[in-house]
């Protein structure tokens, strides 16, 4: 990929494949180099943000990175340093306690992965703030996101949240990052060819919206990404550049659309799915890992239900079963929001006259986004990353609900969804529930 994409992007000058003219995104500066060091105070300068700034960041970002940046922006800037407890929680008392800390300052300034990134992004968007980002692993694509997933009264959300005014990634820094980390993020970029492929699907199945351009961003990159897994747990910084590139492409890809559709879909819901219902009681797992693991399971099920013509039938809501499975308050979402993407009797039979017209065309076009099963598992097992349920610790029979029961938590139809209205989702879910590691 050009290195000046995302400059393109920044100055509002990338045009739009779909034909809509140039798109811009509201971000001021993504710096992405072998190395920052030095640089960090003109880069903070430019982006304007105020005489005094709290960096933030926890113990081991401290040591990373946080210490130099407060060292460098001490040159331009009154620094309130704030230091968050290790592993801290993305909830709404750490952000309360984040905004107290931070009332006297202009801007915060992130230093920090997934959930010091998401904890600034709010509590910054709550007080009407800028912020800005050094990124210490690429673990994410929310480092240009416009939400971050914040626990309010014990559920996890999604919440509006700043865009970073500036993203820096220094690629020293990401390279010696937690090795799962690093998988982490690979791992939450597999997931492009299964995404796309489900929202394509709805696209062409039931006419809902589709853009071409998040994916268009990361094509360029991707092959070269996966087939370089390899090397980029060894710290090659070619590859880190990749994978770095990928996940802030991402980021401004869910911008551009307006939502998590180019990068969320089934495999997200069998996460969602499992992170809502297991708790504590399973294993700890980075949200990458699992998404390599359900995109390999989406992958199967797509090159599935691709290899013959489908017919369905109108789905099937037992809505005392759901509310069981999942409790009152939570069961009463999940039946809104499965209910809001049911098939009746008159959508299944114009969905069935629909298949069976164009069912060709449409097999040809979803074929032409997708990568096969074993280049995604192959990228997988390169960079020593779980490719199953049962190495990330999940039992059996968890996992076969989660993915059978994963379509009821959202109204996102995808071929969960297709498979479920065409009988075919149960017999699935049970043999990719008894997979085992390798």
């Amino acid at each position: 990929m050009p290195k000046d994409v995302i400059a393109d992007l920044i100055a509002g000058r990338w045009r739009d494949p779909d034909g809509g003219g140039a798109i811009s995104v509201p971000v001021k500066a993504v710096a992405i180099e072998a190395t920052l060091a030095g640089s960090e105070a003109d880069l903070v300068r430019a982006l304007g943000l105020g005489r005094r700034l709290a960096v933030v960041s926890d113990p081991v970002t401290h040591e990373k990175l946080g210490r130099r940046v407060e060292k460098a922006l001490a040159a331009i800037a009154t620094v309130a340093p704030v230091r968050l407890p290790d592993r801290p929680h993305a909830d709404d008392a750490t952000v309360a306690r984040l905004r107290a800390a931070t009332s006297g300052t202009d801007a915060l300034i992130a230093v920090g992965s997934g959930t010091i990134n998401d904890l600034c992004k709010y509590a910054a968007f709550q007080d009407g703030k800028p912020y800005a980002v050094f990124g210490t692993a690429p673990s994410m694509n929310g480092y240009t996101s416009a939400n971050a997933a914040i626990t309010v009264g014990g559920l996890k959300k999604s919440l509006g949240a700043a865009m970073a005014a500036g993203v820096f990634l220094d690629l020293q820094v990401l390279a010696a990052a937690p090795q799962r980390m690093i998988r982490s993020g690979l791992g939450d970029s597999l997931c492009r060819p299964t995404a796309q492929a489900d929202w394509l699907l709805s696209h062409l199945l039931r006419d809902t919206p589709y853009r071409q351009a998040p994916f268009a961003l990361l094509l360029p990159d991707e092959a070269a990404l996966f087939d370089g897994a390899a090397a980029l747990m060894r710290g090659d910084l070619e590859s880190m550049a990749r994978l770095a590139r990928t996940l802030v492409l991402s980021g401004f890809g869910m911008v551009i659309c307006g939502g998590s559709y180019p990068a969320s879909e089934g495999e997200h819901l069998i996460s969602h799915y499992a992170e809502m219902m297991g708790g504590s009681r399973l294993p700890d797992s980075f949200h990458g890992e699992q998404i390599g693991v359900t995109t390999l399971t989406m992958a199967r099920l797509q090159e599935r239900m691709l290899d013959r013509t489908p017919r369905v039938a109108p789905t099937k809501i037992d809505a005392a079963d759901i509310y069981a499975h999942f409790g009152g308050e939570t069961g009463a979402a999940c039946v809104t929001e499965f209910a809001a993407k049911a098939l009746d009797a008159r959508a299944v039979e114009a969905l069935n006259e629909r298949i069976a017209a164009r069912w060709d065309q449409m097999r040809e076009a979803i074929g032409a986004v997708l990568r096969p099963v074993a280049v995604l598992e192959r990228a997988l097992i390169a960079a020593g990353a779980p490719t199953t349920a049962a190495a990330l610790g999940w039992p059996a029979g968890f996992y076969r609900d989660a993915v059978l029961r994963a379509r009821q938590i959202r109204n996102r139809f995808t071929f969960l969804d297709l498979a479920g209205d065409a009988g075919m989702l149960a017999g699935f879910a049970q043999t990719e529930s008894q997979r085992v590691a390798a």
